[in-house]
């Protein structure tokens, strides 16, 4: 009796102590799916960029291959509008003082500037062929676009600031390399950083200067860098790249290496929330969410399973919303899933 009660006793510490892992390991979970927004008209091929208006709850997606981009309600998480009409939009800014949409347009060469109310085409801005991604500033209002390059097939690429007071470019700042990717831009200073893909390199410029004041080069096996992140307090850049898929923290006062870790391949978008110390990477398949221990210390917290080149994801930590945009693929229509902050 003695034995089957020691026996009984186990088994019911263990399923007690499985069940509390499990409890623990869900209430955890930096993300849950709380919500799937069917977009059926939307044909194959790749999406690039989110945007959001916060105060009017809207979010826009930049329908890449579809020549769109997509609006939706942040709170009945429903499809509400297409701008149509492009050839090939990539980043977007909307300006909430002046309600106007500002969209890359990388294939007709232009920035092209929307009414925000009635997505009527007010005008654009001409730039250099494959315009492609942007930053802003809102101190100056001026919005910077990395254009030129590749399909320009020039050795150099241009960085073009354009004043989105007046819709009209300031000035060009020419790069020695054909292929920069993001930009980003310091808060409590005049850097900015750009990723020179070409070079497998970061860029350090005053973004009211002519050329870049340093050059940070990635390890020699971090190849195809295309995204950027920063914790600017704690002066952590974070840089992701492709060949092979990893994510590269960098101490953004001297370019040193400070962590590495895996990260999906094929990633696009890298968002950081400081609040949490949660670094979200959308890839190839994977959905990959880091935590900050430290400045010099981060670990994975999870890996979501997603979809064929779901590599467009926006983290909005005003709405608690993780947004990630899954392509249309083997008929499957396209779709934006809408993952809920833990």
């Amino acid at each position: 009796m003695k034995n089957r009660c020691t026996t009984i006793c186990g088994i019911l510490l263990l399923t007690t102590m499985a069940f509390v892992a499990l409890s623990t390991g869900q209430e955890s979970a930096p993300l849950k799916l709380g919500a799937t927004v069917p977009l059926p008209a939307i044909k194959d091929g790749d999406f690039d960029h989110f945007g959001k208006d916060v105060e009017g709850n809207r979010l826009f997606l930049t329908g890449e291959a579809n020549g769109s981009v997509e609006i939706f309600d942040s709170r009945s998480n429903k499809h509400i509008h297409s701008i149509t009409g492009m050839k090939s939009p990539h980043a977007l800014l909307y300006r909430g003082d002046t309600k106007k949409l500002f969209v890359v347009d990388g294939d007709d060469s232009q920035v092209k500037v929307y009414d925000g109310t009635t997505y009527q085409l007010l005008g654009h801005i001409s730039l250099a062929v494959d315009a492609d991604s942007m930053a802003y500033d809102p101190a100056t209002k001026y919005m910077y676009v990395v254009n030129g390059g590749r399909a320009a097939k020039t050795r150099y690429s241009l960085i073009t600031a354009i004043d989105t007071n007046t819709s009209t470019k300031v000035r060009d700042v020419k790069i020695d390399t054909n292929w920069i990717e993001a930009l980003l831009l310091e808060k409590s200073g005049p850097r900015m950083f750009c990723v020179l893909t070409a070079q497998n390199a970061i860029g350090v410029m005053d973004r009211t200067a002519n050329s870049l004041s340093d050059t940070w080069h990635l390890p020699a096996e971090d190849k195809h860098p295309v995204s950027l992140g920063f914790d600017e307090p704690n002066h952590r850049l974070f840089v992701v790249t492709r060949e092979p898929g990893k994510l590269v923290v960098l101490n953004s006062d001297n370019g040193k290496v400070v962590a590495e870790l895996a990260a999906p391949g094929m990633v696009d978008d890298l968002s950081f929330d400081p609040e949490t110390k949660r670094i979200y990477l959308a890839g190839d398949g994977f959905l990959n969410v880091y935590t900050q221990q430290d400045p010099d210390h981060y670990s994975l917290l999870t890996k979501i399973p997603t979809s064929f080149r779901a590599k467009t994801g926006m983290l909005v930590p005003e709405w608690k919303h993780y947004y990630l945009a899954v392509p249309r693929h083997q008929k499957r229509p396209a779709e934006v899933r809408i993952y809920d902050m833990q």
